[in-house]
């Protein structure tokens, strides 16, 4: 037969909200009554009847954490159970509200579990605080807050608040969406003769005097313009701006016509990482993010997918590709990274295509999807196993344009061309240089030079045309010489 533990819960207040059953089981024990913590109202009260406690708050003085004291006070009981084949254990409150040690136990299979209810404090909270769950309601651990599982258009309500390390990490889990000034909620002893409550900016919590584990916070819901920042709010625009009412220049937007738009974003991205301004970025990634949510609005009104779907695809193929991190996979480097994500790609391709570069977008800029060609056939050992090879390619590409410009054929001449970027972009990626940005950052270069050139021609006060080109390679070299 197995050992068993009863668990017994205190309720939230003072003996006066005990229930009676509770109370004559509580006092008829002749052994002693194990309770993680002796700071409750009840616990004055019964020892004064008689009742013998031993408690795990020296535990608490172990650990940095509570995962840590709530495991040890589990194997503690479980090894005294096992000792006197039954056992009492007193909880605050209800043992089945916000008390990780009862989960803990309830998961052990080397013993049973009896749950004798306390009561909940949930009713006394509602009253206190003057609100109704059904509005939506959150109630949370502040032990083990995650800035995620937070929805502020619900009541929250944080319990466990026990001392100022506990409401730091709840103020500072909060301040990441709300400003310092925002009101909120401390209640403390909430149904009892000693329930206080009290309004204070959310900035104030940590420097509370009078925190204890009777101690809770609420947090009434939050004005949607003050959630600007997360998700749902940019897809409830989106939403409005494509419904009816909305902006008819977003209502007849298309797939189609929002293409011009998503690659002129993106390339304002690029321009504000050359420049290093962190704000524009910023701005630059929401003007592409938008995009996508647009792009996702359009195919949910159709039926064919929603921004959830695009961003479950993301999420699932990030884990399927990193299971060095996901799963079990070790890797040395970056280069056992790549060859397992050019793997698990492939045989997430298999079938799928006849060609190993039908996958590659056609849309893509051409140097761009020269490099990408290059790189997929080189997989499969299609290219030059040495650098000098390349560079003889480019060579001869050079004398057949030569050959075409000579013939004068238009033709000729451009096909050629293009072979002669084809290999120049080959030589590029052994060397690691995207060539996109190698252009690009020529392209900026240049527009320094000339507008340097400019300004001299324009403070000379002299015509464009007075000057020779050799005149104006000089100011050419003092604008290289500037940088």
């Amino acid at each position: 037969m197995k050992p068993i533990i009863e668990v017994v819960g205190l309720g939230g207040g003072d003996v006066n909200q005990l229930p009676l059953g509770i109370y004559r089981k509580l006092t008829n024990q002749e052994n002693c009554i194990y309770v993680r913590t002796l700071d409750h109202p009840v616990i004055p009260t019964l020892e004064e009847d008689g009742v013998v406690f031993e408690s795990y708050d020296a535990v608490y003085e172990k650990y940095d954490d509570f995962d840590s004291v709530y495991k040890e006070i589990v194997c503690e009981l479980v090894t005294k159970a096992k000792d006197k084949s039954k056992i009492v254990y007193a909880v605050p409150g209800h043992p089945m509200l916000a008390e990780r040690t009862v989960q803990l136990l309830l998961e052990r299979k080397d013993i049973d579990v009896n749950l004798i209810g306390g009561q909940s404090f949930l009713d006394d909270l509602f009253l206190s605080f003057r609100f109704d769950p059904i509005e939506g309601f959150q109630f949370i651990d502040a032990t083990n807050i995650h800035r995620h599982q937070l929805q502020y258009e619900q009541h929250l309500v944080f319990c466990q608040v026990y001392d100022a390390f506990v409401a730091s990490e709840v103020k500072l889990t909060l301040l990441e969406d709300l400003p310092v000034e925002h009101m909120i909620y401390i209640g403390s002893a909430i149904g009892s003769e000693n329930e206080s409550i009290k309004e204070i900016p959310l900035v104030e919590l940590d420097q509370q005097a009078t925190l204890s584990n009777l101690t809770s916070v609420y947090v009434p819901p939050i004005e949607k313009d003050k959630l600007n920042h997360q998700p749902f709010r940019l897809k409830e625009i989106v939403e409005t701006l494509r419904g009816p009412g909305g902006c008819p220049w977003d209502q007849k937007q298309t797939h189609a016509s929002l293409k011009k738009y998503l690659i002129e974003e993106a390339y304002e991205v690029i321009d504000a990482i050359d420049q290093e301004d962190d704000a524009a970025i910023a701005e630059e990634l929401g003007d592409v993010l938008l995009q996508v949510y647009l792009h996702s609005q359009i195919a949910e009104e159709s039926g064919y997918f929603t921004i959830d779907d695009v961003i479950k695809s993301i999420s699932e193929k990030m884990i399927r590709r990193h299971p060095h991190v996901f799963g079990d996979v070790e890797v040395k480097d970056e280069n056992d990274v790549k060859a397992n994500w050019d793997s698990i790609k492939k045989q997430e391709k298999e079938g799928q295509q006849s060609s190993i570069l039908d996958s590659l977008p056609k849309s893509m800029p051409a140097t761009l999807l020269a490099e990408k060609i290059q790189k997929e056939v080189a997989k499969v050992g299609f290219d030059w196993e040495v650098v000098e090879d390349s560079w003889n390619k480019v060579e001869e590409e050079l004398v057949e344009w030569k050959e075409a410009i000579t013939n004068g054929n238009q033709n000729e001449i451009v096909a050629e061309f293009g072979d002669i970027l084809f290999a120049l972009i080959n030589i590029a990626r052994y060397y690691k240089v995207n060539p996109e940005i190698a252009l690009q950052t020529t392209n900026d270069k240049f527009k320094k030079r000339f507008k340097f050139v400019e300004s001299e021609v324009l403070r000379s006060n002299k015509k464009w045309e007075e000057y020779t080109l050799d005149e104006l390679d000089v100011f050419w070299e003092q604008a290289k010489k500037f940088e």
